[in-house]
């Protein structure tokens, strides 16, 4: 059987209560990538994200983020390898100490924002960010980019890696994310996010901005909780790939 996981950003919330989408988009995910405070959310939100997963079934990652709760850690920065690596693992520390107190076990670890483009395309940043994931626990998985460097420095490793796709970005034609400050990065329309995952699990390929066919391995698919319209498109992913005797359920290697 063909099967799939489905990816959420989770626990961004500014304050010390979950975002209410949170808890209705863990219905339709299997997997959830809890921010670390970073950039958004903290201890609290941290704790209560992370108890809705376990309630769920959900696998629990960490999603570290450069420092920068201002502009939601989408704004990059100059950072060092080295302190890539610090960072990264300051993050993952803090969620599993959560995670291990509410009876739970850390699955992988998703940069988030301008810190996953950045090692995605960034040879040296990514070996900090495998780096410290397999220094921390090599049975984690590091969820990234589908053929970025971070794919490659996690195999460099034996690092255990799911190849990142998108429900609700569109692709330049390199198989990079359009960037989010033009205007046709996010997809807004439900059909159209379907059509696209379809496309990348039955056919390894995904349509450019430019309507070239991009190649592409997609073993998790994202969706942002951030998203105008998050619920309806996990809905309609989920309902769809059911039907199509697609599974749903995060990587187990």
């Amino acid at each position: 059987m063909t099967a799939i996981d489905l990816n959420c950003d989770m626990g961004e919330a500014p304050g010390v209560e979950p975002l209410p989408n949170d808890a209705i988009l863990m219905n339709y995910i299997s997997s959830a990538n809890i921010a670390c405070g970073f950039h958004a959310g903290g201890p609290e939100v941290m704790r209560q994200t992370v108890n809705l997963a376990l309630s769920r079934g959900v696998a629990i990652g960490a999603h570290p983020s450069l420092p920068d709760r201002e502009n939601f850690g989408r704004r990059e920065m100059a950072i060092s390898p080295a302190e890539t690596y610090g960072i990264v693992q300051q993050q993952i520390k803090t969620l599993q100490g959560i995670v291990q107190a509410a009876g739970g076990a850390l699955h992988h670890v998703k940069p988030h924002g301008a810190l996953y483009n950045m090692a995605a395309r960034d040879a040296a940043l990514a070996a900090a960010v495998a780096q410290a994931v397999y220094d921390f626990n090599g049975q984690l998985v590091l969820y990234a980019l589908a053929g970025s460097h971070m794919i490659t420095a996690a195999a460099r490793l034996g690092l255990r890696t799911a190849s990142e796709a998108f429900a609700d970005r569109t692709y330049q034609d390199d198989g990079s994310l359009t960037p989010r400050a033009a205007g046709n990065a996010l997809i807004t329309d439900a059909r159209q996010s379907l059509n696209q995952v379809l496309k990348m699990i039955t056919h390894k390929s995904v349509i450019s901005v430019n309507h070239r066919i991009v190649p592409l391995t997609a073993e998790t698919i994202c969706l942002h909780s951030d998203g105008a319209h998050a619920v309806e498109f996990a809905q309609l992913i989920n309902q769809r790939l059911t039907d199509e005797g697609i599974a749903i359920k995060s990587p187990v290697f």
